[in-house]
C-alpha cells in the first residue's frame, strides 16, 4: 500500500489560496507584534520626560515587557501544542488589545509598568505565528516563503517609526498606544480601520465583521491537528514536552537554540534600542553636561525610521543566502557581520556613520534573526514544536530583559566602549554556536 508524508501532500499541492490566508492572518499578527517591540524605542524617553522618571526606571520600562514576552513565549508555546495554534493567536491578540488599551490611560509610571508587563505576555505569542505558517509550506522553498513572512515584521517596524515621527512630536505616546489596540482589534475581526489620522474627538462607527466561511476552513485544518498535538498529553503535558527537548537526539540543538535565540533577542533589541541612545548620549558625555530630553529634536525619529529601513536589505539578504548556503552558514555570516558593524560603535562616532554602522548591524541582526525563526520549527518535530519553539523564545526575551540595562544604564553613565563589548561578546559567541549546531535542516521534511 503506497503511504506519502504531510510535506508530499504540501508539495503536491504547493502555494495556493489557503496558505495566502494564513499568511496573510499571521502576518497581520507580527506586523503588530514588531510595532508593540518598535514603541519602547519611543516610549521609554518621552515617558521619562512626561513623569521625570530615573534612566534606571527608563530602562525597566523595557525590560519588564520582555519580562513578560519571557513568560508568554513560552506559556502560549506549550497552549499551542496541547490546545491548537489557533485558540492562542485569539486568545493572546485580545489580552495584548486589551492591555494596551488601559497602557494608553495609565495615571502613573507604576501603572504603566504594570500594564506592560501583561502586554508583553500577549506579545509573548509571536512565535506561533510564524510555526503556525511555516507548518503549511512546502519544504522545498520554505526558507523563501519565510522570508516573505519575515516581511510583516518590517513593515511592522517602518510603520511604528513612521507613526512615531508624525505622531510624537504633535501629540502624545498614548495615542500611538491607542492606534496599535485598534489595528490589532481590526485585525481580529478581520477589518479595516477608517481613513486619516487618529485623534481625541470624533464620533467612532463600530463595525463587526465576521468571515465564517474562513474560519470554519481553518478550524477543519486544526481539528486534523488537534490528534497529533494531544498525543503528549497522556505524558504529563509540559514535562513530557520538556523530556523530550532534552532527549539524547535534540538536546544539543535545544542548548544551543537557547543561547543564539538569546544572543539574537539581546543584539536585536539593542541595537534598536542603541539607535534611540547614541546620539544624545554621545553629544552629553562629551560636553560633560547631564543628559536632557529635547522633545522637538526630529533626530531621535528620523534615525530610528532610517535603521528601520534596513530591514529591507536584511529580508533580501537573507533570501538570497538561506536557500543557497543553507541555514547554518548564514546564520554564522550574519551573526559575524552584525559583530563587525557593532565595533567602531565602541569609539565616539559622528551622526552620519552612527546611523550608517547602526543601519548595517540592523540588517544583518534582522537577516539572522529570520533565518533562525526558520530554522528552530524545522529542527522540533509537530508535537513538541511550539513547546520547543516557545522555551527558546522565553530564553531569547532574557536578552531582551538584560539588554535595556545595557543598551541605556550602561550608555546613561557614559560607559560606551564597555557596553558595545558586551553586545560583541554576545554576537560572537552567537556566531560560533551557529556552527556547531548538530543538523542542517535544507531541504528537510517537517514531522
Amino acid at each position: 500500500m503506497e503511504t506519502y508524508t504531510t510535506d508530499d501532500a504540501l508539495t503536491v499541492m504547493g502555494f495556493g489560496k489557503f496558505q495566502a490566508l494564513v499568511l496573510a492572518y499571521a502576518g497581520m499578527g507580527w506586523v503588530a507584534e514588531a510595532m508593540e517591540v518598535m514603541l519602547l524605542s519611543f516610549l521609554g524617553p518621552v515617558v521619562r520626560e512626561e513623569w521625570n522618571v530615573s534612566p534606571q526606571d527608563e530602562s525597566i520600562l523595557s525590560s519588564v515587557v520582555f519580562a513578560g514576552m519571557l513568560i508568554g513565549a513560552f506559556t502560549w508555546g506549550f497552549i499551542s501544542d496541547r490546545y491548537g495554534r489557533r485558540t492562542v493567536l485569539l486568545l493572546s491578540t485580545l489580552l495584548t488589545s486589551g492591555l494596551g488599551f488601559l497602557s494608553a490611560l495609565s495615571p502613573n509610571y507604576f501603572c504603566l509598568l504594570a500594564l506592560r508587563f501583561f502586554v508583553g505576555i500577549g506579545v509573548g505569542s509571536g512565535h506561533v505565528f510564524s510555526s503556525w505558517f511555516l507548518e503549511f509550506v512546502p519544504a522545498g522553498n520554505r526558507g523563501t516563503w519565510m522570508v516573505i513572512f519575515s516581511f510583516f515584521w518590517t513593515i511592522g517596524t517602518v510603520l511604528e517609526a513612521s507613526l512615531a515621527w508624525v505622531v510624537l512630536s504633535a501629540l502624545s505616546w498614548r495615542m500611538i498606544d491607542a492606534r496599535l489596540v485598534l489595528e490589532r482589534m481590526a485585525n481580529a475581526n478581520q477589518a479595516a480601520l477608517p481613513l486619516g489620522v487618529l485623534t481625541y474627538h470624533g464620533e467612532t462607527k463600530i463595525n463587526y465583521i465576521t468571515h465564517t466561511s474562513e474560519d470554519e476552513h481553518l478550524i477543519r485544518v486544526r481539528e486534523k491537528e488537534h490528534t497529533v498535538v494531544n498525543a503528549i498529553s497522556s505524558k504529563s503535558g509540559a514535562i513530557a514536552a520538556l523530556h523530550k527537548l532534552l532527549s539524547h537526539n535534540l538536546l544539543r540543538s535545544t542548548l544551543l537554540l537557547w543561547f543564539v535565540y538569546y544572543a539574537s533577542s539581546f543584539a536585536y533589541y539593542g541595537i534598536a534600542l542603541l539607535t534611540s541612545q547614541l546620539s544624545d548620549v554621545n553629544r552629553s558625555c562629551s560636553s560633560d553636561l547631564i543628559f536632557e530630553m529635547h522633545q522637538k529634536d526630529d533626530n531621535l525619529y528620523k534615525d530610528t525610521f532610517i535603521t528601520s529601513l534596513a530591514e529591507i536589505p536584511g529580508l533580501m539578504l537573507s533570501a538570497l543566502l538561506v536557500d543557497w548556503f543553507g541555514r547554518k552558514a548564514t546564520m554564522c555570516c550574519l551573526m559575524f557581520a552584525c559583530c563587525a558593524f557593532v565595533g567602531p560603535l565602541a569609539l565616539h562616532q559622528n551622526e552620519l556613520f552612527t546611523t550608517i554602522l547602526l543601519f548595517g548591524a540592523r540588517a544583518c541582526g534582522t537577516g539572522g534573526t529570520i533565518v533562525l525563526c526558520l530554522y528552530a520549527p524545522e529542527v522540533y518535530p509537530t508535537s513538541v514544536r511550539s513547546t520547543g519553539v516557545g522555551i527558546a523564545t522565553s530564553i531569547g526575551k532574557i536578552g531582551g530583559v538584560v539588554c535595556p540595562l545595557v543598551a541605556v544604564g550602561m550608555l546613561r553613565s557614559c560607559h560606551q566602549m564597555a557596553a558595545v563589548l558586551v553586545f560583541e561578546l554576545v554576537l560572537f559567541l552567537a556566531g560560533v554556536a551557529c556552527i556547531l549546531f548538530p543538523v542542517e535542516t535544507k531541504g528537510r521534511e517537517m514531522d
